[in-house]
């Protein structure tokens, strides 16, 4: 069988295709830290943010909304100091504005519930055949990142946004021929 060919030979990508990508997340907590991980990914590799991951989890205190909300200056000026991470100042600045946009969707709708509703709650199966076939973002996609920022989100253009569709399992990516295809289609009900 063919798999994902985007994962390479690098053991950490194998890993995280093979247990974590297009796996379908519904917790609030966790799809907005894997929405910031994959804003700070702009401009990167994916690998690069995946490496630097444990890093970024503890100088985020855990991707705890409720904590970085009330982060100020000398907050960002830690965060900037800190080689772990990516050190960028609009990508720090933009988590914790972000964290604010979160908060206020979660006291409302739920944010899991206001991602998933996009998807009528239940992950997208696109079966693709091949990595061409794999777009880098969709109308949807550009639909979501839209209303993001107008919510208050910042780094989350459509490209982004599809990524973390992927990741999160919103849509099921993985090309027909993955082993993984099968077994992510499967775990799309909750």
């Amino acid at each position: 069988m063919t798999t994902c060919t985007w994962p390479g030979s690098d053991p950490v990508y194998l890993a995280y295709h093979d247990t974590e990508w297009g796996v379908p997340e519904w917790d609030s907590r966790a799809l907005w830290e894997k929405l910031i991980l994959d804003g700070f990914q702009a401009g990167l590799s994916w690998i690069t943010i995946l490496r630097k991951r444990d890093a970024f989890r503890e100088a985020f205190q855990g991707f705890h909304p409720e904590i970085i909300a009330k982060w100020g200056e000398a907050d960002v000026q830690r965060l900037l100091a800190n080689s772990g991470i990516v050190r960028h100042r609009g990508k720090i600045v933009g988590t914790i504005k972000s964290a604010r946009a979160y908060l206020e969707i979660e006291r409302t709708t739920g944010f899991s519930n206001w991602l998933w509703a996009y998807v009528d709650g239940a992950p997208l199966q696109t079966n693709r055949a091949t990595m061409a076939d794999v777009p880098g973002f969709t109308p949807l996609s550009t639909q979501i990142s839209r209303d993001l920022k107008k919510a208050g989100f910042t780094f989350c253009g459509p490209t982004i946004v599809y990524a973390f569709m992927q990741a999160t399992g919103m849509v099921n990516d993985h090309i027909t021929t993955c082993p993984c295809h099968a077994r992510t289609a499967a775990l799309a009900a909750r």
